[in-house]
């Protein structure tokens, strides 16, 4: 397999061919879902509703890192907590064809949760607490962790050595990235925290609202690391709007699980670590095809000016008061 481009031989006869090679009968319809990491197919089954078959990007995670995953959303589905789990197929969950590895999914619409509806995050609330609850069980064994290292160290040493970024800002973003990382480990060292399995990507496109339900989809990132990297993601606007939405999290969270108030502290730090860390993903990425297509404005000036911008703002928000519980 050619392991610049690790999904060019990924041809819909291979996708059909893995799907039916479980037995499964197509019906030769395939539609390719947004999916960037991975790849993702929704595939039509003969007198039966369409299944959706994931293929994992090869050399990026372990067969017993993907298993982990695996177990972990089975382990939250047998509690009754609503997670799309990987199905179960004589009781494998990973499967390989043509040299690629992949899982089934049950097909499961919805549409987003409205977070401006303070029931919603409510609900929220109670799922995270619920979801941490069993996470709090046992670490992980194969799953990474989330710290300042894996996320931004890292990230900015491939950015630094792989020229990713223009010639003429270099000396302001790794000046102004180099800053903030600084301030960031200050910050964490300065903070007790215990991590936990998390869901670890948990933005709003990762929540499908169903049947009175809230779902989480895609574990696909679950890691160690501290509970709050759960909610800061669902946070905006002004300071007193994330104030009240934090308030309305945190009621439904304490109902099944305690929420440690000093993580609050980690928000700014672990928002500017997402923005080092996702131009790093696109830099790394930049070799699949799919990455120059449809995030064409990577390479611009103007991205990596933004970033800048964006940067020296995270830097001066992590010199104000945390949010607080009242």
């Amino acid at each position: 397999m050619d392991t610049q481009h690790p999904f060019a031989l990924l041809t819909p006869d291979t996708v059909l061919d893995a799907v039916e090679s479980l037995g499964f009968l197509s019906d030769a319809r395939i539609l390719t879902l947004n999916s960037y990491e991975n790849r993702v197919f929704q595939v039509g089954i003969e007198g039966s509703q369409p299944l959706i078959a994931k293929f994992y990007r090869p050399l990026r995670w372990s067969d017993a890192a993907i298993l982990e995953e695996h177990q972990f959303s089975l382990e939250l589905a047998e509690r009754d907590i609503p997670v799309i789990a990987p199905m179960q197929l004589e009781g494998n969950t990973l499967f390989e064809h043509a040299g690629f590895r992949f899982s089934l999914f049950r097909r499961f619409g919805g549409r987003a949760p409205e977070f401006d509806n303070p029931d919603h995050l409510l609900m929220l609330g109670r799922l995270l607490g619920r979801l941490h609850a069993v996470g709090a069980m046992q670490p992980f064994a194969h799953r990474p962790e989330l710290t300042v290292d894996s996320f931004g160290t890292e990230s900015i040493a491939w950015l630094r050595e792989h020229d990713s970024v223009p010639a003429n800002l270099r000396p302001a973003y790794f000046s102004v990235a180099d800053d903030l990382l600084e301030r960031i480990q200050g910050i964490v060292q300065d903070v007790p925290y215990q991590t936990i399995r998390l869901h670890g990507d948990l933005h709003v496109g990762n929540l499908l609202w169903r049947d009175e339900l809230l779902y989480m989809v895609d574990m696909d990132d679950c890691r160690q690391g501290p509970a709050i990297q759960d909610l800061w993601m669902m946070l905006s606007g002004e300071r007193d709007q994330r104030q009240g939405q934090l308030a309305e999290l945190v009621d439904g969270y304490n109902e099944f699980h305690d929420f440690d108030p000093r993580q609050l502290a980690l928000i700014e730090p672990l928002r500017s670590l997402r923005l080092i860390h996702y131009s790093a993903w696109l830099a790394r990425r930049w070799d699949d095809p799919a990455f120059p297509m449809h995030f064409s404005w990577f390479t611009s000036e103007r991205y990596w000016a933004d970033q800048i911008l964006t940067l020296r703002e995270q830097r001066a928000a992590l010199d104000e008061p945390p949010l607080r519980l009242f």
